[in-house]
């Protein structure tokens, strides 16, 4: 439960400047005269400016909460992750963006529109609102369970308000307003974080020596997991079984993430905000110096802050997720605190509004439900959308607020999904072969059903395979179904 706030008039004042800022710029851009402004920004954002708004979109509440939480609690193996989903990145640069941009699409899916059918366009529209609401929601709950933490209110008002805040700047902005706040939410993760962890360094008796030794003894440093020798009786189980062993790390995050860039409307978005082709493969290969600068820091925080805490046994926290929040409120400073604060807050209010808008107009409402409207009509109905995604992004994230081990979360949700919406973009990206429309839609959900159940059976126990690997099979498996199916689907 929240305790009491301990924070002064300079941490509030920092929080509502930080807040202010975000009115302010969706105030500035509130006029669109159509949907490509608002979704698209007529393609005038300039390059760096995207950058950091899909570092921004990238790291998140999860970023500064969870990352720090599991260096705290395991140790500095994500990292491996990080290697394949760098290398997943430049392969989204130079594969999807050139196509997304030959086709000059609003949205993503509208290239498999252009390349199978308006059913494959559909269902994987479908399946983005599925995942990104769901690993949205996990975010938003982070970030709002650590502002709850720190301001000391409940849970379920903190999520309600900052939901509020991103409705209405997102939908009086645009995309306009969301890439702009983004790079603000991007320095502010990054100048927090950095004083932070220099604030911690100064606390902890001995420094960085001392961190390095503590840390280091107790594993919390360890960045690479070899697994066991390809001799060993268990190799093949452990392989299997065990998602941090760095050859299945740097394999699951390579598949994992170009799922997650590739066929993700909300990363994508920033992408296509550019003007030419060539400006957003540069703004995406760049993305990979920004997101290692992040992980120093956050994950440098999970060891300061378990060398700090065993220096001083005397202050508990009731679960690793809390241990960020926990510090902010229990040691840091005033001003230090509030910058902190307003990071948290930041990563709260950063959401997925906006993408679920263009893909609901683009894909679903405007060619299926109500087709030939004028953009007026387009451009409500765009607003209208932030707003209900918005309350059911709010219901999710209260709903999440009573699981653990928040960072693991969040990639178990997308593998249920992704390897359905990569399979099925790589068969248009790949292939020259006219794939029928319906057994692209077939193959996606039997593969979805099949990693819903799969997840269920690791979760629970029965089956002793690692998580990480459902994308790759929902991947080969989309590929595989689609290309045994379309036969059939092109007789009928």
């Amino acid at each position: 439960m929240p305790g009491a706030s301990r924070l002064t008039w300079p941490d509030y004042a920092i929080l509502f400047f930080s807040l202010a800022v975000l009115l302010v710029i969706g105030a500035r851009f509130a006029r669109q005269r159509d949907t490509a402004d608002f979704f698209l920004a007529r393609r005038h954002i300039p390059w760096w400016a995207a950058a950091l708004s899909f570092l921004a979109t990238e790291i998140s509440a999860v970023t500064i909460i969870s990352v720090p939480a599991t260096a705290y609690r395991e140790n500095w193996e994500y990292v491996q992750f990080f290697v394949g989903s760098s290398l997943a990145k430049w392969a989204v640069a130079f594969l999807f963006i050139p196509a997304f941009y030959r086709y000059n699409v609003t949205t993503i899916y509208e290239f498999l529109g252009y390349r199978f059918g308006r059913q494959s366009q559909v269902t994987a529209s479908i399946f983005f609102f599925v995942t990104r609401l769901a690993g949205s929601g996990v975010r938003l709950m982070a970030a709002c369970l650590a502002v709850s933490i720190l301001l000391g209110w409940a849970l379920a008002p903190t999520i309600i308000i900052f939901t509020l805040i991103s409705v209405l700047y997102m939908a009086a902005g645009g995309v306009r307003a969301i890439v702009w706040t983004n790079v603000f939410q991007a320095l502010m993760f990054l100048v927090a974080g950095g004083l932070m962890l220099g604030f911690i360094l100064d606390q902890v008796d001995g420094g960085v020596a001392a961190v390095l030794q503590t840390a280091g003894e107790a594993g919390r440093l360890n960045v690479i997991n070899w697994g066991p020798r390809p001799d060993a009786p268990d190799f093949w189980r452990r392989i299997f079984a065990d998602p941090n062993i760095v050859w299945v790390a740097v394999l699951n995050g390579f598949i994992g993430s170009m799922a997650a860039f590739g066929t993700d409307q909300d990363l994508m978005q920033r992408l296509l905000t550019v003007e030419t082709r060539r400006e957003s493969q540069r703004t995406l290969s760049v993305t990979p110096l920004g997101t290692a600068l992040t992980l120093v820091i956050y994950l440098g925080l999970g060891a300061a802050l378990y060398t700090f805490y065993a220096q001083h046994p005397s202050l508990t926290v009731s679960r690793p997720d809390e241990i960020v929040p926990h510090f902010v409120q229990q040691v840091m400073p005033p001003i230090l605190r509030g910058l902190m604060l307003s990071a948290i807050v930041l990563a709260s209010i950063d959401s997925p509004l906006g993408a679920l808008a263009s893909s609901f107009v683009t894909d679903i409402y405007r060619p299926l439900l109500i087709p030939g409207r004028s953009e007026r009509h387009y451009l409500w109905v765009s607003r209208v959308s932030v707003a209900v995604f918005g309350v059911l992004l709010a219901a999710l994230a209260y709903g999440f607020s009573f699981f653990e081990g928040i960072l693991w979360l969040a990639f178990k949700i997308a593998g249920v999904t992704f390897g359905s919406l990569l399979g099925v973009f790589l068969l248009g990206l790949l292939t020259r072969r006219r794939i029928a429309d319906g057994a692209n839609v077939a193959a996606m959900i039997v593969m979805a059903l099949v990693n819903l159940a799969l997840l269920v059976l690791i979760e629970t126990k029965v089956l002793p395979l690692a998580w990480s690997w459902l994308v790759i099979l929902g991947t080969v498996g989309t590929i595989t179904l689609s290309l045994a199916c379309s036969p059939l689907g092109a007789r009928r």
